[in-house]
């Protein structure tokens, strides 16, 4: 659990205008009503926050922050909840301000190939709404049903297409956003070149709800591929799958998708939703591709054939869309499959130089062993994500202490490679203690510098990313 002291608590007073500001019925504050919002979906950080925000429209969020900078108590962003870095948990008491009730999607456009929505529209809504107008909203973060399109941007969601298509920064045009002092700005534009001034779109998008809260979101769109294709490989080891990543990537394919899952992985899956799979591989491969159908037939083949050239146990791919669906879904399940095996599901992201992939889930293996704690990895092969997941029984003695002391070689282990502490789940308040060593204290510096130009009273969602 979270161990920061709390900081800050409201006054009768602040209360009764931050009632006056969202209405009675968007201000929660009895334990009840608040106590969902004391933890987002990282295991073992929890705090309660005094009250809890949930207004309808920017002019309230302007009003709500310009009051926190005034009377100097946190604001916390919040969307679905669902990070996994205790981004959103309210450390130091406060406020957090759940912006799910501003969800309107205002406009697609089919000419200008962009959307402009609300920060609660979830990712799976608009890629639906964009769908339905021929368009593909590329991010695909694995929550796609739960989390909001600005938390995606708050935190530079990746997802299962980050290969082919990027993540999250790729595709913010512009944002409407309030600093914490009460202004509303706008970044960016509706335009996809546009570089008049600093680029604050691309400050905002990643920056944890620390620098303003993001009240509306322009997004790029595409156009729809004409087909979607998958298969999946099965290898005797990772090592194996590892060395056909590297032939697929250097054939010159660039697949829409390429994961994989380890043995654990394998078995947790299949334990859970019977889907067929081989329980007895060391590792799965799941390759897919989009774009024209020759294209797609082309791409496939060419996967396939190299998955067995450097020793595939099996290769098949989908029949259908319906195949094709339910192969994805193994790779989406794979963190609720794990979650069944244990009270306790701790899920890093650590990113290596892809022809390290192997190397560093071997290193993940023999940590998880020197620690006896039992730890599955699935992720992204096509660019070094990895998504080492351990589960353990709280009462079990010190399961969690040697969870911890595991996750802290992994990172450590990940720098030593050329790699990084985080590709997609950000830092939050969970990979603080690990921030000086990946960045260095001069970098650390600037962030404060930043983080200060923007919220010099440092209301917004303190010690965070760093701060």
């Amino acid at each position: 659990m979270s161990t920061v002291e709390r900081t800050h608590t409201l006054t009768d007073a602040v209360l009764a205008e931050l009632a006056g500001i969202v209405g009675p019925a968007n201000l929660l504050v009895s334990d009840g009503d608040v106590e969902p919002y004391a933890r987002d979906a990282t295991p073992l950080f929890r705090a309660r926050p005094d009250a809890v925000v949930l207004p309808t429209d920017t002019a309230q969020v302007s009003a709500v922050l310009a009051l926190a900078t005034r009377a100097g108590f946190p604001v916390i962003p919040r969307g679905g909840g669902s990070n996994l870095a205790a981004m959103t948990v309210a450390e130091r008491g406060g406020v957090v301000m759940v912006l799910t009730r501003m969800n309107q999607i205002r406009e697609i456009s089919s000419d200008e190939l962009l959307a402009v929505v609300q920060p609660g529209v979830t990712t799976a809504e608009l890629a639906d709404a964009a769908a339905a107008k021929g368009l593909l909203y590329a991010p695909d973060p694995g929550s796609r049903t739960v989390s909001t399109v600005a938390g995606n941007v708050a935190t530079c969601a990746g997802g299962l297409r980050g290969l082919k298509y990027g993540v999250t920064r790729n595709y913010v045009l512009g944002l409407e956003a309030v600093l914490p002092t009460g202004e509303v700005i706008r970044t960016g534009s509706r335009l996809w070149k546009d570089v008049a001034g600093y680029d604050l779109t691309r400050l905002l998008t990643g920056s944890e709800g620390t620098l303003a809260v993001i009240t509306e979101v322009t997004v790029a769109l595409l156009p729809m591929p004409a087909t979607v294709g998958t298969g999946v490989a099965y290898f005797d080891s990772l090592a194996d799958a590892g060395t056909a990543v590297a032939r697929i990537i250097g054939l010159g394919v660039l697949p829409a998708t390429l994961e994989f899952l380890d043995n654990r992985c394998i078995n947790a899956v299949e334990d859970s939703n019977h889907l067929g799979l081989d329980r007895t591989a060391g590792a799965l491969l799941l390759f897919g591709d989009d774009g024209p159908d020759t294209h797609v037939a082309t791409s496939l083949d060419r996967m396939a054939a190299t998955c067995d050239v450097v020793g595939a146990r099996a290769v098949t791919r989908a029949r259908d869309v319906v195949e094709s669906d339910a192969l994805m879904a193994a790779r989406r399940c794979s963190l609720p499959a794990l979650a069944r095996l244990a009270p306790i599901t701790m899920l890093e992201d650590v990113t290596v130089p892809r022809p390290l992939l192997a190397r560093m889930v071997d290193t993940i293996d023999t940590i998880a062993a020197q620690h006896h704690v039992v730890c599955a990895t699935f992720g992204h092969a096509g660019d070094g994500n990895l998504h080492p997941t351990i589960v353990f029984d709280p009462h079990d003695g010190d399961a969690r202490h040697r969870a911890e002391a595991a996750f802290d070689k992994v990172f450590h282990a990940a720098m030593d490679l050329g790699g990084t502490i985080t590709g997609e789940h950000g830092i939050g308040a969970a990979k603080r203690p690990w921030m000086a060593a990946r960045l260095g204290e001069d970098q650390l510096a600037l962030l404060r510098r930043v983080k200060s130009a923007f919220d010099p009273a440092g209301i917004l969602n303190p010690g965070k990313l760093g701060s």
